[in-house]
């Protein structure tokens, strides 16, 4: 029983440490950790799925590829299939950054023994950047990538035991950053555009940004609809943010002399 893994998810195979005891959350049919236990890359994993249907699909991928004894298919909500201590290693690919957010808010004690998280919002990928900071985690790789038309980034995040070292990689890594042009990155901006991403900006970086600010022009659009003063202001503020990335991503595509 052969096992391909879409490029997004072999990119976040390809960062869950060898050995590791998995915990992968809305794992849909367990594609991933499936192939991980095929690979003998992992040691242990939980394919937690809330949703009936795809936990039954999950289980039958598990029992036709005979990783029973490595993978074991839960259902229920978030990190509840998992116990405390179980696992050190924990992927959410495939959800909106909020919900990503909610999923490891919802019960502190059971990220107490992990060591690694792999994290794939497919939007708000800033609110999960801004949660992994508060929380004490370390950003530690980005990656962008495109695939049937869609937009990913994965992000990689770990513990850092030292509080000075964590203190010091998180100031570094969203100190306000100067471009060529002579535009400011300020943390808000790394939040937003990657603080890692940002700093080697590939083709699908740009692109995507391109894209993004043709929402922003919509959004704009519909708010010059809107007569009270507030929403003037709104608006007034929402053109400032939208030229600035405008000429933030210009000046991102410019190659390096």
């Amino acid at each position: 029983m052969n096992i391909k893994l879409s490029k997004r998810l072999q990119w976040i195979a390809g960062w869950v440490p060898e050995g590791s005891r998995l915990a992968d959350i809305g794992s849909d049919h367990a594609l991933l950790p499936v192939y991980l236990a095929k690979e003998k890359r992992i040691s242990f994993a939980v394919a937690g799925e809330v949703n009936l249907g795809p936990f039954e699909a999950a289980r039958r991928q598990v029992k036709g590829a005979r990783m029973e004894q490595i993978v074991e298919a839960r259902h229920g909500d978030g990190l509840s299939v998992v116990k405390e201590g179980e696992v050190d290693c924990v992927t959410i690919a495939g959800m909106g950054g909020s919900l990503i957010v909610n999923i490891l808010s919802a019960d502190p004690k059971k990220l107490e023994g992990v060591a690694r998280l792999i994290l794939q919002p497919n939007v708000g990928e800033d609110i999960v950047r801004r949660w992994l900071r508060e929380q004490g985690w370390a950003l530690m790789q980005e990656h962008i990538l495109e695939e049937d038309g869609k937009i990913y980034e994965v992000l990689l995040a770990e513990r850092l035991t030292d509080a000075q070292s964590l203190k010091e990689h998180n100031e570094r890594l969203y100190e306000t950053r100067q471009l060529p042009c002579g535009i400011a990155l300020t943390e808000d901006w790394l939040l937003l555009l990657g603080p890692l991403l940002s700093l080697n900006p590939s083709s699908v970086f740009v692109q995507k940004w391109k894209h993004e600010l043709g929402k922003w022009d919509r959004v704009l659009r519909t708010m010059e609809q809107a007569e009270s003063e507030e929403a003037k202001e709104r608006r007034t503020a929402f053109a400032k943010k939208q030229a600035e990335m405008e000429r933030i991503v210009a000046c991102l595509q410019t190659p390096k002399r």
